[in-house]
């Protein structure tokens, strides 16, 4: 008799607890396979600390295929369910299509950055719910200060060092405490103008910090960030987003080159395909974790509305504690439904209290019901992030160690740009690479309040800095449909691109876009933020809004060296379709040659004065 095959969708804390608990269970008498875009388990609260330069980017992650190695990973994402064939249909990382069967489907997919019809903010925020987030939030903050330590303009030094955090719940909280002793921090290496310091805000919409909690812990928690020096403003939040500031529903416009989005988080998009019921963007399941009517699918974690059986008439919060609980349960009934383990079990669950880390010694917590701040909190709160931590806890322990007693390391590594990280994004655990859509003509493509891009330059607003998105130019061989790269030498010579304006800036479709089967994006907005492939996208590799030629200053290392694109046929993707080496791009649309004689390597006759000054500060920039 075969193995029933069992396929969970999703390892963050619910997917991740239900694989490894189902391989406890099974003892190998089931085929398990989870399906993934990333090939690790992200351990999400300790995101700020690593935003913060408190811990490198690998502690808080745990290899999918060392800590499970009875479970078959796929990486890969899912485009479509077919409930009545038991098939998934997916997109691999490198554009491959694949589908997997299955008896009994767990889907524990997550959730993405929540998005608000506010004008401005898809385009000029950015989220933190993954890894590559994190690490964009590390190196802009770097750079502002270090560009406002250099500045001699009073004004621009205020605004590169005034952070706005949207949300005050645990993630917005913990990014503003970290983010206030960070920057206080690198000041001391790199002094301001006289009397003035880093300034954070935390704007949230309810009348207190972590309304969700408890009000002594909430107490806590504000006294303690406003003693730090963080501005904290609760009922009041963001009416506008613009590339030099903020304008706040209480009619004040605050300058800024950083917007954080925290406001909360919306199930993924994949289960509104099912056409099942639902509750508010999740899935309904019965107190088993099982969708009603259907003994195959069962669904956790942030995806799935979970009755809460203690608050009779509500549903169980997306909060990782009740995802990492949903994962156990779910397990345990799916083993059951397939007489592999015991009687099925009803979700229940009793809070044993929170912790919130608000950065060094400070915390806030309230284990078993018992309120602590201070040296105290601190300590349980570390503690009880050792003990949830399925890997790496020695690793944390010793970067936590090393903290203490030595200086952070403040450097701008240029790992992640700010276009690889939109905020309207349903894969927010995957950076964007170059193949993106191209920069749509006489759109802004500024992302981040003056992420490091008009503010940088001293060009009109529509002309990016260099290594920007929307920087580069290209030139058209005729008869080749294929755009050709030109040199920034070239391009500092203000020569002008061949073709007439908007020619060859066709819509493409992003490669996190192309994984997931969807369609290339209408140039309409929708309630969430602008569609998808629109300016402040990302520009498509040696495409008009590319970033400049690689050995160059400011541009990306060349392949198959250090921190370049791997080769071609290797782990991390192939080549961008339609550039030199790379195959033909599918479904592309081929840029038409421009009118006129043109030849390779030079560009079009006419010189054109230019009207930016090159500027150190824009190099390396995001």
């Amino acid at each position: 008799m075969s193995r029933p095959r069992i396929l969970i969708v999703g390892a963050g804390f619910a997917g991740y607890r239900t694989a490894r608990t189902l391989s406890r269970l099974t003892r190998g008498r089931a085929h398990i396979t989870l399906l993934n875009p990333t090939d690790y388990f992200l351990y999400l609260p300790l995101l700020p600390q690593v935003a913060a330069g408190i811990l490198e980017p690998r502690r808080v992650t745990v290899s999918l295929s060392d800590s499970l190695p009875d479970v078959r990973l796929v990486l890969g994402e899912a485009d479509r369910i077919d409930l009545d064939d038991g098939t998934l249909h997916y997109t691999g990382p490198e554009g491959e299509e694949g589908s997997l069967s299955y008896d009994r489907l767990v889907l524990a997919a997550g959730s993405v950055n929540k998005l608000l019809p506010i004008p401005g903010v898809a385009e000029h925020a950015h989220g933190f719910r993954g890894l590559p987030e994190a690490l964009y939030l590390r190196d802009h903050v770097t750079r502002q200060v270090e560009l406002a330590a250099s500045s001699d303009d009073p004004k621009a030094c205020a605004a590169r060092c005034t952070f706005v955090v949207v949300g005050a719940g645990y993630t917005g909280t913990e990014v503003a405490a970290h983010g206030q002793m960070f920057t206080d921090a690198q000041v001391r290496k790199h002094p301001l103008r006289r009397g003035m310091r880093p300034r954070w805000m935390l704007l949230d919409v309810a009348p207190r910090v972590l309304p969700e909690m408890d009000e002594k812990l909430s107490a806590t928690a504000d006294r303690v960030l406003r003693q730090r020096g963080v501005d904290v403003r609760m009922g009041t939040s963001v009416k506008e987003a613009t590339h030099d500031g903020v304008v706040l529903t209480d009619g004040e416009f605050v300058e800024t080159r950083t917007l954080v989005w925290c406001v909360g988080v919306r199930p993924d998009p994949l289960v509104e395909s099912l056409g099942l019921p639902m509750e508010k963007g999740r899935l309904l399941v019965d107190p088993h974790l099982q969708v009603p009517g259907r003994p195959e699918l069962f669904a956790c974690g942030d995806v799935a509305a979970v009755p809460d059986l203690e608050n009779p008439g509500s549903y169980t919060p997306m909060t990782a504690q009740h995802a990492w609980r949903h994962g156990k349960v779910a397990a345990e009934n799916v083993a059951a439904s397939l007489g592999l383990g015991g009687a099925r079990k009803p979700y229940r669950h009793r809070d044993l209290g929170f912790v919130v880390d608000l950065g060094g010694a400070k915390a806030a917590a309230n284990p078993l019901g018992v309120t602590l701040s201070g040296v105290p909190a601190g300590a349980v709160t570390r503690g009880y992030h050792l003990a949830a931590m399925p890997g790496n806890r020695v690793r944390v322990a010793a970067d936590w160690l090393l903290d203490a007693v030595l200086p952070r390391q403040a450097v701008q590594l240029g790992l992640v740009r700010s276009w690889s990280v939109p905020l309207d994004t349903s894969s927010p655990e995957v950076a964007r690479v170059a193949g993106g859509p191209a920069r749509r003509q006489g759109a802004d493509v500024r992302s981040g309040p003056g992420a490091a891009l008009a503010a940088d330059t001293d060009g009109p607003p529509d002309e990016p800095a260099k290594g920007q998105p929307g920087s580069g130019t290209t030139q058209v061989r005729p008869g080749s449909g294929a755009a050709q790269p030109r040199s920034e030498a070239e391009t500092a010579k203000g020569r002008p691109a061949a073709g007439p304006p908007g020619a060859g800036h066709g819509q493409l479709r992003s490669e996190s876009e192309t994984a997931k089967g969807r369609p290339a994006a209408a140039t309409a907005e929708t309630a969430d933020g602008p569609a998808r492939n629109q300016a402040g996208g990302e520009p498509t590799e040696k495409q008009p809004g590319a970033e400049p030629a690689r050995n160059r200053q400011g541009g990306e290392p060349a392949r198959n060296q250090p921190g370049g694109e791997p080769a071609k046929n290797q782990p991390g993707g192939v080549p961008a379709k339609n550039q030199p080496g790379g195959e033909p791009a599918k479904n592309q649309p081929v840029p038409a040659p421009p009118p006129g004689p043109s030849s390779p390597g030079h560009a079009a006759p006419g010189p054109v004065k230019r009207t930016d000054v090159p500027d150190d500060s824009a190099k390396g920039d995001s």
